[in-house]
C-alpha cells in the first residue's frame, strides 16, 4: 500500500523541523561561551539538548552542518537575492556598491556567530572556510568581467583589483571597522568610497 501524500507531507514537515532545531543549535552554541572550547557535533548536541546521531542522520557530518549553518546565516540574511539585485545592476559603480551592501548586510545579521566560525576555523581544517570566500572571488570576477576585460589592463592588475575588493568584502575587514563604533551603513559607505577609489586607479 502506497504511504499516503497527507502523511508524506507531515513527514517531510518533522525532518524540516528537527533539521532547523538542529542548525539553531548549531547557531546557539557558537554564540553561547562554550564556543570557546571548540566546536564539535558532541558540544552542540548537548548544548541544544539532542542526540548526536540527530545530526549526522541530517547533516552527515561536521562539515556538513557547517555548511548547512552557512547557508542558514546567508538566507536570514538575504545574501542570494541582494547578490541577484547586485548582478542586474546598471555600471560597475552601481554593481560594486550593491555587492558590498550584500556582504554587509550577511556579515552583520550574526556577527558574532560569524566571528566565532572564522576563529575556530583558524584552529579547526575540518571548519575551513576557504571554499565559501573563494566563491566570493569568483563572483567577484564574473561581477566585474565586462569592465575588467579591456585590452589596456594587464592581467596581473585584473588581479590586483580583485585582491583588493576581495579584501574589501571580506568579514575581516567589516568586523574590523565595525568594532570601531561604526554603524552598519557607515562602514558600508566607507568600503563603497574604498572600492571606487581602487577602480579609479585601475
Amino acid at each position: 500500500m502506497k504511504a499516503r501524500p497527507y502523511r508524506l507531507g507531515k513527514r517531510q514537515r518533522a525532518v524540516d523541523v528537527n533539521r532547523s532545531a538542529v542548525i539553531a543549535g548549531a547557531r546557539a552554541f557558537l554564540a553561547s561561551r562554550k564556543a570557546a572550547r571548540g566546536f564539535s557535533v558532541q558540544a552542540v548536541a548537548q548544548h541544544a539538548g539532542i542526540a548526536r546521531m540527530t545530526i549526522y542522520h541530517h547533516f552527515g557530518s561536521k562539515a556538513g552542518l557547517l555548511e548547512a549553518l552557512y547557508d542558514d546565516l546567508a538566507e536570514r540574511g538575504r545574501l542570494r537575492e541582494r547578490l541577484s539585485e547586485a548582478f542586474t545592476a546598471n555600471g560597475v559603480r552601481q554593481r560594486v556598491q550593491k555587492f558590498i551592501g550584500a556582504f554587509c548586510h550577511f556579515w552583520e545579521g550574526d556577527r558574532l556567530v560569524i566571528r566565532r566560525l572564522h576563529a575556530l576555523a583558524e584552529l579547526d581544517p575540518e571548519m575551513n572556510t576557504g571554499g565559501r570566500h573563494e566563491r566570493r572571488r569568483v563572483a567577484l570576477r564574473e561581477l566585474l568581467s565586462a569592465a575588467m576585460g579591456r585590452p589596456r589592463r594587464s592581467a596581473r592588475l585584473r588581479d590586483d583589483i580583485i585582491d583588493a575588493l576581495h579584501t574589501l568584502t571580506s568579514f575581516e575587514t567589516y568586523d574590523a571597522l565595525a568594532r570601531a563604533g561604526r554603524t552598519r551603513p557607515r562602514v558600508e559607505r566607507l568600503l563603497v568610497e574604498i572600492a571606487r577609489a581602487v577602480l579609479r586607479g585601475r
